[in-house]
């Protein structure tokens, strides 16, 4: 028949499952036998006796061949001889009886062998022991079904601090997790407060760490990052150290530690900026006997200078006498002279064995105390006491131990041994003890001058950074500043140049309120310069946002103030020259002042939008960590303050093609009217140029601004050239030619430049031949020239023809005649009919060549026509004598045409004081100047 399924987990399940199953399946069983087997040889009246002589059941690996055998042979001199002292003591009315069952660290034998104890044994009250760590928790689980206590002195694993999984389980050791606690102590004692932890892959230490973890979290600490590892630690050092770990604490063993501190080495993890606490129960010259890197010794004791170490304290430093009479040092010694005797290697926890010891004494006696007190106080003298009841009376005298021993002051809380804990570094190739951790009275007492750290102070727990503003040099925002108020003065001495001069022909044809404007915008761009420079070194963050906006504001109001005043002088000048519909219309300066306040609406209604709906804010641009310059364990990160927005991509877009329309309208204005001849009006190559300086200047401005944006002295120093630049260059074009004029020819510049033009002709008819030939293709040539410029005269002279011609037949009636005309003046005459003929449209331009053409080859320029001296004024209009004095007149009133338009001098009351006309007959004549004024 084939076994069955529970056959065959039974047959798989190991030896030790089967005990365990055996204690919990048939605990009542086995209890009732071999309570009924142990009642035959010993009652319950134990307590009842003096000196009696009381079995405690000894726990230990005795075997040689197991694996903390070590510990057990240097226990039992310390039980032998603090029995030795209990007895000699003469304070107990019983005798301990010890008896030693090797467990060999193997769950199995450990098990069976607490059974046969139990079982064959004589009645123990108490089981003292447990070293191995697996056997104590097996062992330790079923205690409550025996009614047993156990008291250990050499199990340090967490797992054993369960009370719901171990309440009969106490220790005189501290646990693993008892040097946390001191750690947190240790910890705040430097105001260490960000730490990592880098633990080996194994329950005890893992354990450690999560109890670590929440002593840490309860401390307000904060764990950077918590690295894991099983063989190979390097990857997990180095993680480390990418998350600038500075604290790191260990939980691994020695064979794992010259691992860990050879990565740490070849990281550059040590010295000044690293601090490591790890545990203190290695061997002596740990990292020369478990040393498997590639690492000398040197580098490890580099690496590890410095280390701290923690453990419990294995006897006390104070030296106080206490329940035994004696003190730790007297007692060391009793025990060394023990252990040569037995020629035994001495254990770290000799002086926790000999506590305990002390502690099951006292905790029997107060037992035995309270069952006395209990029988004396039964009427019927028939008092008895089972196993449970004892052993809960044993459990609860164990809580209230409290006593001074060799190890310090003993006392269970929750079944932990709330001891002493000790702080060793590592120093020149040894541990040295710099202070201990009473966790009775939680202080931790530091020796003075013991603790010495690598650097000038301790470690930082993580790299401080210094927050550091990339703010503009004083020295650059003053020498800029100083340019910027000189280029103020320059402004105000052409605003003072501007008003002093302000009804001067000149400085009025050039329209002073417009000029007065173009000074305001120059001067509110200089002022945002000072703004630009100010940054929360020298303001607070309110005033910064503050400052972001009023300097933006500024600057956009400025600009379009100094362009807006020149761009509509310009629109005056075009409007009047270029339109010659427009008749009789007056265009003054308040129109151009409502032209400039619609610009400066336009971008109000922009800042406002932009103000309301997504407002410039101070914002900081953190960069990388530097090295500090002068060595310091500290990183420089600088930042610098901008003033940003959400969606300031959208709003600057807005703006540039605001600015960008302007300028593009400024362009066609100064191209439209860069043939107007009269200096004081026409200002359209200097706005071009303006125009082409201050864009190219913008656009790299902007650019090289965008690319230096976290150099703050690079942009700073830009953006406050651009814009001096800009303005100056502005302000210089427009009133350094005005004023150079006014110095030199005030009255050229408000002339007109086809004055010039006779005297150049003079010299071009000067050299021509005396042919017919040469005379017409000289005329034909002039011709091809002049016809360049109708369109530009006829605009002028339109309105004039009729009272030309008016004034022309009046002055027929003088009897004055040329028989005779100078050759040189017969290019001129020539030249004034011509450009009387430009008005006729093109029938007169054909007429005029073809009068040229038509004339005899045979004719010379000085001689004289018979035909003509015959001929009266009616029969040729064009007569050399007609043509001067249309020449006198006509001049003047080109001159003074423009004056009214921009409500200038009136026409009525001004006469052209230098014309050859001014004779009575001018002086009578009636004034029809005004129509011709007013028409242009």
């Amino acid at each position: 028949m084939a076994p069955s399924r529970r056959d065959r987990k039974w047959e798989i399940m190991p030896l030790w499952g089967c005990l365990i199953l055996s204690i919990l399946l048939f605990q009542p069983v086995l209890t009732k036998v071999c309570n009924d087997y142990t009642r035959h040889g010993q009652d319950n009246s134990w307590f009842s006796r003096d000196n009696e002589k009381l079995p405690i059941m000894v726990l230990m690996p005795m075997n040689e061949s197991a694996v903390m055998s070590s510990i057990s042979q240097g226990i039992e001199p310390a039980v032998q001889l603090a029995i030795q002292h209990i007895r000699e003591s003469r304070n107990y009315k019983f005798s301990l009886i010890t008896k030693i069952y090797d467990t060999e660290c193997d769950n199995a034998k450990g098990l069976r062998a607490f059974f046969d104890a139990i079982c064959y044994g004589p009645k123990h009250l108490m089981i003292f022991g447990g070293v191995c760590p697996s056997v104590t928790s097996i062992i330790a689980e079923s205690l409550e079904g025996w009614n047993l206590v156990q008291l250990s002195f050499a199990a340090t694993t967490p797992v054993l601090a369960d009370k719901k999984k171990y309440p009969n389980f106490f220790r005189t050791v501290p646990s693993d997790n008892a040097v946390n606690p001191a750690v947190v102590k240790f910890l705040n004692s430097y105001k260490w407060s960000r730490v990592g932890t880098l633990t080996q892959d194994v329950q005890r230490f893992s354990e450690v760490r999560n109890d670590l973890t929440n002593e840490l979290e309860k401390a307000d600490i904060q764990i950077a990052d918590t690295e894991s590892f099983s063989n190979d630690p390097c990857v997990n050092v180095k993680k480390l150290k990418d998350n600038d770990v500075r604290i790191i604490i260990g939980q691994f063993d020695e064979n794992l530690a010259s691992k860990v501190f050879c990565c740490a080495y070849n990281l550059n993890m040590f010295g000044s900026k690293y601090q490591w606490i790890i545990p203190g129960w290695y061997q002596g010259n740990w990292w020369e006997q478990a040393n498997s890197t590639n690492c000398t010794s040197k580098k490890l004791l580099t690496a590890m200078e410095g280390y701290i170490a923690v453990d419990f304290e294995p006897l006390s430093a104070k030296q106080v006498k206490g329940i035994s009479g004696r003190t730790p040092r007297e007692y060391e010694r009793e025990y060394s002279k023990e252990l040569q005797q037995k020629g035994v290697e001495p254990s770290k926890y000799h002086g926790f064995a000999y506590d305990g010891i002390w502690v099951i004494a006292k905790t029997l006696t107060r037992v035995m105390d309270v069952l006395r007190q209990k029988e004396s106080q039964d009427m019927f003298h028939n008092f008895t006491v089972d196993d449970r009841e004892v052993g809960k009376l044993v459990l609860d005298v164990m809580n209230e131990t409290n006593f001074y021993g060799v190890t310090g002051q003993v006392m269970f809380r929750n079944g932990e041994r709330m001891g002493t804990i000790k702080f060793t570094q590592f120093q020149e190739g040894k541990e040295v003890k710099v202070g201990e951790y009473n966790a009775i009275a939680d202080v931790l007492d530091l020796i003075n001058n013991t603790l010495r750290f690598q650097g000038v102070e301790p470690p930082k727990d993580r790299t401080i950074v210094h927050l550091q503003r990339r703010n503009i040099n004083v020295p650059l925002y003053s020498i800029l500043s100083v340019i910027t108020i000189l280029g103020m003065l320059m402004a105000g001495a052409f605003l003072f140049f501007n008003i002093k001069n302000r009804n001067h022909r000149l400085i009025k044809m050039s329209s002073p309120y417009m000029n007065n404007l173009i000074i305001l915008g120059g001067m509110l761009s200089y002022s945002s310069i000072f703004l630009f420079g100010l940054d929360g070194a020298l303001v607070s963050e309110k005033e910064f946002e503050a400052l972001c906006t009023v300097r933006t504001w500024i600057l956009i109001v400025g600009y379009t103030t100094a362009f807006g005043a020149m761009f509509a002088k310009t629109w005056r000048v075009h409007a009047i020259f270029k339109n010659v519909k427009m008749k009789k219309k007056i265009i003054k300066d308040q129109k151009l002042l409502i032209i400039v306040g619609g610009m400066l609406l336009i971008d109000l209604c922009i800042l406002i939008c932009w103000q309301i709906v997504d407002p410039l804010k101070r914002t900081v641009e953190e960069y990388s960590l530097e090295a500090d310059p002068q060595g310091r364990d500290i990183a420089i990160r600088p930042f610098l303050e901008h003033c940003e927005n959400t969606h300031m991509t959208i709003w600057l877009g807005i703006v540039y093609a605001y600015k960008g329309l302007l300028m593009l309208f400024g362009c066609f204005l100064a191209w439209e009217t860069r043939n107007v001849s009269i200096p004081a009006l026409n200002d359209s190559k200097y706005i071009g140029m303006s125009v082409y300086n201050v864009g190219i200047m913008c656009i790299i401005g902007a650019a090289v601004s965008f690319l230096t944006r976290d150099q703050p002295n690079v942009q700073f120093c830009i953006v406050a050239l651009v814009i001096i630049f800009c303005s100056t260059i502005t302000l210089c074009l427009v009133f350094v030619p005005k004023f150079i004029t006014m110095r030199t020819n005030p009255d050229a510049a408000t002339q007109n430049r086809r004055l010039k033009f006779n005297t150049n002709q003079k010299k071009e008819d000067s050299k021509t031949s005396t042919s017919v030939t040469s005379v017409n293709q000289a005329n034909t040539s002039r011709l091809d020239g002049l016809q360049t410029d109708n369109h530009r005269l006829r605009m002028k002279i339109t309105e004039l023809d009729k009272e030309l011609e008016e004034v022309t037949m009046q002055l027929q009636d003088t009897p004055e005649k040329t028989p005779y005309i100078k050759q040189d003046h017969y290019g001129e005459v020539n030249n004034i009919l011509s450009i009387r003929n430009f008005t006729d449209g093109k029938e007169g331009e054909k007429s005029i060549l073809k009068n040229h053409l038509e004339q005899k080859p045979q004719a010379q320029w000085g001689s004289m026509d018979p035909s003509r001296i015959n001929r009266g004024p009616l029969e040729d209009i064009n007569s050399p004598e007609h043509i001067q004095r249309r020449l006198s007149l006509q001049l003047p009133i080109l001159h003074h045409a423009y004056l009214p338009s921009i409500g200038g001098v009136d026409a009525s009351c001004t006469s052209p004081n230098a014309s050859p006309g001014s004779s009575p007959r001018h002086r009578h004549m009636p004034p029809s100047y005004r129509v011709m004024v007013s028409g242009l």
